[in-house]
Order: structure tokens, then sequence, then C-alpha cells
């Protein structure tokens, strides 16, 4: 399983929400490009940037950021946030972005997922915010009334190449991922998940990990590795390749395989 470090910047700075309100906000750090170095240092494959000024503008805010946090790893970024037109899903793809993470426009404009899919095959990716089983749009200020599975299964039949869903209210709160909406998901769909929200420790990675062979291939990792509930670099030993081994003995999951 992919363990994605998260790097969501409000005004070009390091934050993290709590359950998504903007109200709630707390700054980690003002240099995001170093952060985004660190996380590459402990071994991150990946990293996945939100822009939240992007999410509530509905355009794309931080690029100046992003490219730079681009220019300095040399690890894929997938990147969400205000995509929600053509051209600026291509912007980004000018500057170096692997993935680009569409949200609102797959249920306001669910055709643009499929269009830009066929442009930019296995490069789109959905992102479904989830409040209590309903999809939530713009920046997580709105909830609409489809259902987080059907738009899984929508998106999915347009092209995109895999889904992030996120359950609002266990984001930002350490409080554990929710697998039985994630299980659920996987059942409807057969593109990888990435699990999103409340991933506090290895523990929680080690139970997305059982739902692995139903298709659940990521988890992103925020709050945790900002405020040292869980260690980066241990998290990817213990559920990325080579975990049998790699996993610290003080964990005690010696006989997991």
């Amino acid at each position: 399983m992919e363990v994605i470090p998260a790097i969501d910047l409000l005004e070009a700075r390091c934050v993290r929400l709590y359950q998504g309100d903007y109200a709630q906000s707390q700054v980690f750090n003002s240099n995001p490009v170093e952060v985004a170095k660190q996380w590459q240092d402990q071994g991150a494959t990946r990293l996945h940037l939100v822009d939240l000024d992007g999410a509530k503008q509905g355009k794309p805010v931080n690029l100046e950021v992003i490219e730079a946090i681009i220019q300095a790893v040399s690890i894929p970024v997938e990147v969400g946030g205000g995509l929600r037109d053509f051209n600026s899903v291509k912007q980004l793809f000018d500057l170096g972005v692997q993935w680009a993470i569409l949200g609102t426009v797959a249920v306001e404009a669910p055709q643009l997922v499929q269009t830009l899919s066929q442009q930019y095959p296995g490069q789109i990716i959905v992102g479904i915010d989830a409040r209590n089983g309903k999809v939530a749009t713009r920046g997580w200020l709105e909830t609409s009334e489809i259902e987080a599975t059907q738009l899984a299964h929508n998106m999915q039949e347009f092209g995109a190449s895999s889904i992030i869903y996120t359950d609002i209210h266990r984001d930002g709160t350490l409080s554990g991922p929710n697998l039985e909406a994630l299980r659920e998901l996987a059942n409807k769909i057969s593109i990888p998940i990435i699990a999103s929200g409340g991933v506090s420790s290895i523990t929680d990675l080690l139970s997305l990990l059982a739902l692995e062979p139903q298709g659940v291939t990521g988890a992103i990792v925020g709050r945790a590795i900002y405020t040292g509930d869980l260690n980066l670099r241990e998290a990817i030993r213990a559920v990325g390749p080579g975990r049998i081994q790699d996993i610290p003995p003080s964990l005690g999951f010696s006989t997991f395989a």
C-alpha cells in the first residue's frame, strides 16, 4: 500500500483543517517546499497537494508554490482544489503535475471528467469527499444529494483512473479511517481507491492494508505526520514493499502477513 503525505496549501502555507472547516485551520509550516523535500527524504513515493484557496475560489491559486514543489522533488505529485475547467487542469499538467484530482466538477459537470480522462488517460483522479455518505463540493462548503458510491461508479465509467475517498467527519481528527464506507465503495467499483481522512497510526494503516485485496491501494496521511503521532518512514516500512521484515519490532506485528 502506498502511503501518501498530504500538503494542504492555504495562502502559500502548509496547513491542516479540522473536518474541512476553513475557520479551524492550523499552520504547520510556512515553507511548503521544505515540507515536500522532508517527506521525500523519509521515503514518500508521491505527494498529495491540495490548493485550499483554489477550492474556495474555483480556480488554482497556489500555482507558484506547486511549481516550486515539483521542481524541488523527484517524486510525482498529484494536485486537487479548484480544478473546474479544462484549462485549469492543462495548466497543472504543463507545470509537471502527474495527476489532477477533480472533485466538484464530477458532480456539476461530469462530462468534463470524461473529456479530460480521454485527453489525459491514467492521469485523472476523482476526489470524492463524503459527509454522511453524500458528496460534498466546493471546498466542502456544500453538500449534494448524490451518494458517494453512485458517483464513484459513474466516474469509473467515465474513465477516471482512481478514486480518492475522504470521510469529512474523520479528516483532521486522528480518529481512524471509515473502514465500513471504504469497504462498501470497494464493492461497487474496480478502479483503485485511495483512502483519506482520520489516519493516525500504523494500526490504522494496517487496518486499511486488509482492504488492499478489495482495491484500496493507498492512504493519504496528513495531520498525524505533522503532529508526530505517525512517523512517515516507519509507516512506509510497515505497509509498503517489504513490510513483513521491516515492521518495527516494538509494534508487535511480527506475524502480520
